[in-house]
């Protein structure tokens, strides 16, 4: 196992086993690990080897694996990955705790989800500074969404903490937890459980050096949310790829749809209508998937739905203009009401990825704007089929 030029170079070589009192039963290394007598199901850190897992520390609670603070090309590929919603649901690590340097027991302990994105924002702020992380079993879901579904929690952490013996580890009794994990730890409760207060650091995980520097003291702007362009635009390639299925069945329906005509069935209308139909359908996709959060700031009202369905109207409209010559009303409406359901349909679904939106008001929103989105496209597909005798 190579060193990674971030890490301390292990004294003594690291065996690709543990010691026997530590593994357990012996069984057959899993596809693509580095260990060999991984117990089945061990799930402990370090025991399958990842690629980050640069050595070794010895602790009073037994062996805790060292982690490379910088980004391997598969790291990067990785993340660019889960940027594009692939595999999304497979990328986590182990939960327990891992160390960052070669922390002592007067270390930070921070708190983190086993999302390996997380996991390696996190890692990689953290480069040149000595910490304990310890990572709680979220399900492969990031800090704030987690903590929203319940797995970013009290007794999550809890179990974590006893799980990895760190009342032996550190000499202080602190955990640094995200700000954005508040919502699933109840502090009271933890320090009841096990002994340990939270203490809960800044927003991004940047800040955490600073945090710590200045006596774990946050300053307005590290706890303030921030929601940004790029914040904003960094989520809609999942957004995109979420919809690759609706667009392509939605697709070969609307081709098949323009070819119902005066002829009962015309292959070439099928052609000419059904990809004018696929066209408005785009159009409304990127406008509720791109085009709303660009301009999420300066769109009136305060639900997503009718944000996406004022730019669904923008766009349509522009839309009938450039092609008014070839449009006769039917068909003009057709295209508007289209443009617009599935635009207000599209911009809907950024509730999830928002930072001012909460589970109930999402429910609300939704059971509003389903409807009127149902209807909107019930008329669309009556007046481009109407339109085509």
């Amino acid at each position: 196992m190579t060193t990674n030029s971030c890490c301390p170079p292990p004294k003594e070589p690291v065996a690709c086993c543990p010691p026997q009192a530590e593994a357990g039963s012996r069984g057959p290394a899993e596809k693509g690990s580095v260990a060999c007598c991984t117990a089945p199901g061990d799930d402990r850190p370090g025991y399958r080897l990842w690629p980050f897992v640069c050595a070794w520390l010895d602790s009073p609670a037994g062996r805790v694996p060292q982690i490379a603070t910088r980004l391997t090309a598969a790291d990067i590929l990785g993340r660019w990955q889960m940027r594009w919603g692939l595999g999304r649901t497979r990328y986590s690590i182990a939960p327990g705790l891992y160390a960052v340097g070669t922390p002592s027991s007067g270390s930070p302990v921070l708190v983190t989800a086993n999302y390996k994105m997380t996991f390696d924002i996190l890692r990689c702020d953290m480069h040149g500074h000595d910490a304990w992380l310890l990572v709680l079993d979220t399900r492969g879901v990031n800090v704030w969404c987690a903590a929203g579904k319940g797995t970013f929690s009290t007794d999550e952490l809890v179990r974590q903490v006893q799980r990895a013996r760190l009342q032996e580890v550190v000499d202080h009794r602190a955990l640094i937890v995200p700000q954005l994990g508040a919502p699933g730890v109840a502090a009271h409760k933890v320090v009841k459980a096990c002994g340990f207060k939270v203490v809960f650091g800044p927003v991004r995980s940047s800040d955490l050096p600073q945090f710590l520097e200045s006596g774990q003291k946050a300053t307005p702007e590290m706890r303030r949310v921030k929601f940004g362009l790029s914040d904003r635009l960094v989520l809609t390639p999942v957004e995109l790829v979420n919809m690759r299925w609706q667009v392509l069945w939605s697709t070969l329906a609307l081709l098949i749809l323009g070819g119902i005509g005066p002829q009962i069935f015309s292959f070439s209308a099928a052609w000419n209508r059904g990809i004018a139909a696929v066209a408005a359908g785009l159009l409304g996709v990127v406008t509720g998937a791109v085009a709303v959060p660009v301009l999420l700031p300066w769109l009136p009202a305060r639900s997503f739905a009718v944000k996406g369905a004022i730019a669904g109207l923008a766009s349509g409209l522009l839309a009938t203009l450039l092609f008014s010559s070839s449009l006769d009303w039917l068909n003009s409406l057709a295209l508007l009401m289209a443009v617009m359901a599935i635009s207000s349909w599209c911009a809907m679904h950024f509730t999830g990825s928002s930072t001012f939106t909460s589970p109930s008001g999402v429910e609300k929103e939704m059971r509003q704007a389903i409807p009127a989105q149902a209807a909107a496209l019930l008329v669309s597909g009556l007046s481009w089929l109407a339109g085509a005798f």
